[in-house]
């Protein structure tokens, strides 16, 4: 009963979603509020219904419900409560419930505030937001249903909702459980910030198409959504990240990004994002780049679907990917049908969305930022292209032609370099006008600087080129920012007769979302740290060793000690852990313990002896071992340079953004530019 009470409330949710729909736009077009606010109701309606079909599924999920194959498929006896429960999102139909939950959430939310100043938008928003609510439910209920249950068909174990003629129930004595790559705690919470940053942004989209369809196109609309962008991104970025460290703990190749498929298609909303985020700053500032914001937020909105389309077709290989599915065709169609409407909408809207002002120099703030754009767009073709290359191959060639790492490492790495570059010049130079002599007064001392260190550098540390550019250009990037906190700091003590660090926290209070931006380029700098760090000089051997064999790398000596294995009944694993003792020169430093799990369903899983410093990692894994006479074992070794500075820089990115988005003043309750401006005139006359 559970199943079909779980999946009728699903029904019942598409019902209601197609019904606000059909309520706004009748609203709209007779011009009557009761219609909209039935509308709105709906709307407030989906997350308690949805909620509660979620709920009836992790029931099922908690209590070993293995009449029901989506509980089969993704549980297992032996899998402890809080992995039953998170793998609610470790399969295909499951996820796609939790990708609804989540938008019907944030769309409560949004839809819960007050409109009195922006009552034209809401219809719209609900159409938006509700529409990819239908699509996302349609999927469940038609296609991806998760209480579908077992039924034994003249002998054949077929799912259905519903018992077909002369069938009988079948319940499974235990489920296949989740991919033992899926039980790591990484992935408990990796999966919910991709979706959560992906479901974010459907908001400023919403905001976005209600703006282009009313014709309010100033910048209301980036204002009421400034925090959903800010949030939806810190979501996306943590995902990401939290992957990178996944990947670093448990795939076991020594590395956290691999530029897999379905990496970039996380990655690539997130580029677009990023790009939005400092292009809706210049139309803020000076009423600029509107076409740019409109064809940005359109682009991230149908790069998270095209993302879901990847992960969930099976028409790309990768670890992160689900299943194949029917529902490949349907994403197509529907990011193919949303990115025509809107971009019709866009054209409809073109003349309305004139710039305000001109650039009048290509060295202002605002022409590095339309630099900075065109680069990030770059990046993203390079990915673009990358993703669907083996897709156009086998569709001309019959035959699916991979595009690896190297690719993307040298189509890509000239445009971060001049991004980073960018993050240097950027913050010195002033919104309208700028010049090489006044850029050249503001940065030559942090440009000095930073010559300094990479001369020292290079005697000290490296001669590789490659390493000393990105070396000179993160700490132009971290000399200017610390710049501009100083001399901001310096200019209100003078003023204000304060503490340097009373002005400084003040001074940050005050302008948070600059502030805030300027944290966030330090994390990235620190993170670039580390990102070249591996990139430039990771080191890795492998050899068998027998019992008191050792093996050599860098400073390193790695000595086989012993090796054990043993069975674990309760979880149906079965260890293989190396001991391994660690010297540096003739200094013993301690053990490490490679670990081998072999799942009894047949699927291994390696976890590397690992020891982090911040000047390098010692990352080893077991590869092979005579199980018998366990007097010799198989390494792979990796010494990783500076890696640790990627996790400490993300740990600070997230700091950045929650102050930047930290509420002082509702930026839905800011005048737009427009509003501003009639007031100024007002106030002049």
């Amino acid at each position: 009963m559970v199943a079909e009470f779980g999946y009728g409330i699903l029904a019942v949710s598409f019902l209601v979603a197609i019904y606000s729909v059909f309520a706004a736009v009748y609203g709209v077009t007779k011009q009557s509020a009761a219609w909209v606010q039935s509308a709105r109701r709906s709307m407030l309606l989906m997350f308690p219904l949805i909620s509660i079909a979620a709920a009836a599924l992790i029931y099922l999920l908690v209590n070993d419900h293995y009449e029901v194959a989506f509980v089969y498929e993704v549980t297992s006896r032996s899998m402890p409560t809080y992995l039953k429960v998170t793998a609610w999102w470790g399969g295909q139909a499951g996820s796609l419930v939790f990708w609804s939950w989540l938008l019907a959430a944030f769309t409560s939310a949004v839809t819960i505030r007050k409109w009195d100043r922006d009552i034209e938008f809401l219809p719209w928003v609900i159409v938006v937001c509700s529409t990819t609510l239908i699509f996302f439910l349609g999927l469940v209920i038609f296609y991806e249903n998760p209480f579908a249950r077992f039924w034994n068909v003249i002998g054949n174990i077929e799912p259905h909702m519903f018992a077909p003629a002369n069938a009988t129930l079948f319940t499974a004595q235990d489920g296949r459980g989740l991919n033992p790559l899926l039980r790591h705690p990484g992935m408990v919470i990796h999966p919910p910030m991709l979706y959560l940053g992906f479901v974010s942004f459907v908001i400023p989209y919403a905001f976005a198409m209600a703006a282009l369809i009313t014709g309010r196109t100033d910048d209301r609309w980036i204002r009421l959504t400034r925090r959903w962008s800010l949030w939806a991104w810190l979501f996306l970025s943590l995902g990401l990240v939290l992957g990178g460290r996944w990947a670093y703990d448990v795939l076991g190749w020594g590395g956290y990004w691999g530029w897999d498929p379905v990496e970039i298609a996380a990655f690539m909303p997130w580029l677009t994002g990023t790009a939005f985020l400092h292009s809706v700053m210049i139309q803020e500032k000076r009423g600029l780049l509107k076409h740019w914001n409109m064809i940005l937020v359109i682009l991230t909105y149908d790069l998270v679907i095209f993302g879901t389309f990847l992960t969930r077709s099976g028409v790309l290989s990768s670890v992160h990917a689900f299943a194949n599915s029917p529902i490949g065709p349907l994403f197509m169609a529907f990011v193919t049908l949303t990115f025509v409407a809107s971009i019709a909408l866009v054209i409809w809207r073109w003349p309305s969305l004139h710039s305000e002002t001109e650039m009048k120099s290509m060295l202002s703030r605002e022409a590095l930022f339309l630099l900075n754009n065109l680069l990030f767009m770059s990046v993203l073709v390079v990915c673009f292209w990358g993703v669907i290359f083996p897709l156009m191959s086998e569709l001309f060639t019959g035959q699916k032609v991979t595009v690896g790492p190297p690719f993307y490492e040298r189509a890509t790495g000239p445009l971060f370099a001049a991004l980073m570059f960018l993050m240097g010049v950027a913050p010195l130079s002033a919104w309208g006008n700028s010049t090489i002599q006044t850029l050249g007064r503001a940065m030559w001392k942090s440009a000095l600087a930073a010559t300094i260190i990479t001369v020292v550098l290079f005697f000290t540390y490296t001669q590789n080129i490659i390493a000393l550019i990105g070396f000179f250009l993160i700490a132009l990037v971290l000399l200017v920012t610390f710049q501009e906190f100083g001399r901001g700091a310096l200019a209100r003590q003078k003023t204000q007769n304060e503490n340097f660090f009373v002005a400084l926290s003040r001074l940050m209070g005050r302008n948070r979302r600059r502030y805030g931006g300027y944290i966030i380029h330090i994390s990235m700098m620190l993170m670039a740290i580390g990102i070249l760090g591996m990139e430039a000089f990771q080191i890795e051997t492998q050899g068998t060793l027998a019992q008191g064999e050792s093996m050599k790398i860098a400073e390193y000596k790695v000595v086989f000690d012993n090796v054990a294995s043993w069975d674990n009944n309760a979880q149906e694993v079965n260890y293989t852990r190396a001991t391994v003792k660690i010297y540096k020169g003739d200094q013993y430093i301690g053990e490490l313990h490679p670990r081998k799990d072999m799942y009894f369903s047949g699927q291994p899983m390696s976890i590397p002896g690992q020891r982090s410093t911040m000047r390098d990692d010692l990352y080893v894994l077991l590869v092979d071992w005579q199980p018998i006479s366990s007097t010799a074992a198989t390494f792979k070794i990796f010494v990783n340079p500076l890696v640790n500075w990627l996790w400490i820089g993300s740990l600070l990115f997230f700091v950045g953004v929650i102050f930047a988005a930290w509420p002082d003043r509702d930026p839905a309750e800011e005048p737009s530019r427009a509003t501003r401006r009639v007031s100024h005139t007002s106030a002049a006359d």
